[in-house]
């Protein structure tokens, strides 16, 4: 059952089972559960020792797995950090603040944009930064927490697939120049054929074209405008009776002494942290100060760990600091807080886990490596491989949750096809690979990014993908329209000019849409 089509099945029922019961949990733990039969062809004992191993590999691969476990305890600690800020009374004078000098909706949907575009290092840490920083903002304007979790999913690996400086452009530009090796038909650096797949990436480009229209117009789809509706006319910015990882259960004291710096000193410590043991991390493994090298060789996982304590050291110290004149500040509320923080964070924690217990699995059963040999078997003409390499790449990615997966398994097949066959169209391939890859990413209710970015805005996680994939689904669309005009004319510039042209007749056709709406209205 490895590397066929039974293969596809686990996480098929995972996907289904989301949408189908609103239990993410439960769908995750039938996509484990039917892996670890299907891996071991049904055998009892075999089956429970895939399910255990399963389990295991998120903490011990080999040996120490830090990268999960860091992550898992900076999410915690986010958790901390969100219940000390609340505690202070910081995130209510940040609102306060916000309400001063953000004074509408739209500059409120237009900061959170910025912000994603501007924190571009690593799409985990700008999932779960990004939330905490425009949650207030947005929640003061009426924005629903499913488009914050839309903006800042649509802001994350869509900007760092593209961008060098971040540990997804430091593992490309590797890939690449494995990809390359000594190839006499390649005449650019891996790093210049990066940065010249950036246009060629037709679904980067129609998914951010996309969140800026939204950020700017009050223009709406489908369970997407229901909640913005609700956020708009009532102020319900999330259903309370779904569960919103991060969401604190415990009401801490109202009180006047907080300050804008409770809240944003955390957030700047963590970011300045994170980022500053990045580069030192980056730096000790390459030997090198150059940037590129940095990335490369970073430690991400324990860049955030670093940030998340030292911004919570800081969380407590600014509460402990009103202990002389906050009459409602007592030392066993920072017991609460840290008790509430954790508790709050254990649902994403616990999706987040079963996630990548589900990801071991689908690696197990091949599930990549038969859907990319269905192309290798298929005589399809080189023109239309970006066009198929996308398709391929959407679905891979949706499947197994992963991007990088997807990315380590297609981007050689595309390179070692283009490299022999049709060199002039090895980049348009590749390029369709990161492209199919992010949506895959970007829409799958099973990928962790898409899971953080629900914790980070505070949204429940089902809402979120629900609310989401009709945007991503139509820029996925009008990317595959942008790759079939690149293989009819063989010019990428065609191909771009073809996807801003679908993208200016769309957009056209909301606004004339949404204009006919407000004016029935008013009528």
């Amino acid at each position: 059952m490895i590397g066929t089509w039974v293969s596809i099945l686990p996480p098929l029922i995972a996907i289904i089972m989301v949408f189908a019961t609103k239990r993410v949990l439960l769908s995750l733990g039938a996509g484990i559960v039917s892996g670890a039969l299907l891996a071991a062809s049904f055998g009892p004992v075999e089956s429970l020792k895939n399910l255990l191993e399963s389990v295991k590999a998120t903490f011990w691969d080999g040996g120490l797995n830090t990268g999960n476990i860091y992550i898992i305890l900076f999410i915690l600690l986010l958790g901390v950090i969100t219940a000390f800020v609340s505690l202070s009374g910081g995130s209510r004078a940040f609102a306060e603040w916000a309400v001063r000098h953000i004074k509408t909706k739209r500059g409120a949907k237009l900061l959170t944009v910025f912000l994603g575009i501007a924190i571009f290092v690593d799409d985990y840490f700008n999932a779960l930064a990004v939330g905490q920083i425009a949650r207030p903002i947005t929640d003061q304007h009426r924005v629903s927490r499913a488009k914050l979790a839309y903006f800042i999913d649509s802001t994350s690996a869509p900007i760092c697939v593209i961008s060098p400086i971040s540990s997804w452009g430091a593992f490309l530009i590797g890939q690449l120049a494995l990809i390359f090796g000594g190839a006499a038909a390649i005449s650019y650096s891996p790093l210049s054929a990066f940065i010249m797949m950036a246009p060629m990436n037709f679904y980067v480009i129609a998914t951010l074209a996309m969140v800026f229209f939204l950020a700017w117009t009050n223009f709406d789809l489908f369970e997407m405008k229901r909640h913005e509706q609700l956020a708009t006319e009532t102020g319900q910015l999330f259903d309370p009776a779904k569960t919103i990882p991060g969401q604190l259960k415990e009401d801490f004291p109202v009180h006047a002494h907080g300050r804008v710096r409770d809240l944003v000193a955390p957030i700047v410590t963590l970011v300045a942290v994170t980022f500053a043991v990045m580069i030192w991390t980056g730096y000790l493994a390459g030997g090198s100060m150059n940037l590129l090298s940095i990335f490369e060789n970073t430690d991400v996982s324990l860049a955030l760990l670093s940030g998340g304590i030292i911004a919570t050291l800081i969380a407590v110290v600014l509460y402990m600091q009103q202990m002389k004149n906050n009459e409602t500040a007592s030392y066993s509320l920072i017991g609460s807080a840290f008790i509430n923080g954790l508790k709050a964070m254990m649902p994403p924690v616990l999706i987040l886990i079963f996630a990548w217990s589900l990801s071991f699995l689908i690696g197990k059963l091949e599930t990549g490596l038969y859907l990319s040999e269905l192309v290798l078997k298929s005589n399809i003409s080189v023109s239309f491989l970006p066009v198929i390499m996308f398709i391929l790449a959407c679905i891979m990615a949706f499947s197994t949750g992963s991007s990088w997966g997807s990315f380590g398994i297609l981007m050689p097949i595309a390179g070692t096809i283009m490299i022999d066959a049709a060199p002039e169209m090895l980049l348009p391939a590749l390029a369709a690979v990161l492209a199919g890859a992010v949506f895959g990413d970007h829409a799958s209710p099973i990928s962790d990014t898409t899971i953080l970015s629900s914790t980070g805005a505070g949204c429940n996680h089902i809402d979120h993908v629900a609310t989401q994939f009709p945007y991503a689904l139509i820029c996925a669309l009008v990317a595959t329209m942008g790759y079939i005009i690149l293989g009819i004319t063989g010019s990428i510039w065609i191909g771009l000019v073809g996807v801003i042209v679908i993208l200016v007749v769309l957009f056209s056709v909301w606004t004339m849409k949404a204009k006919k709406e407000a004016t029935q209205l008013s009528l």
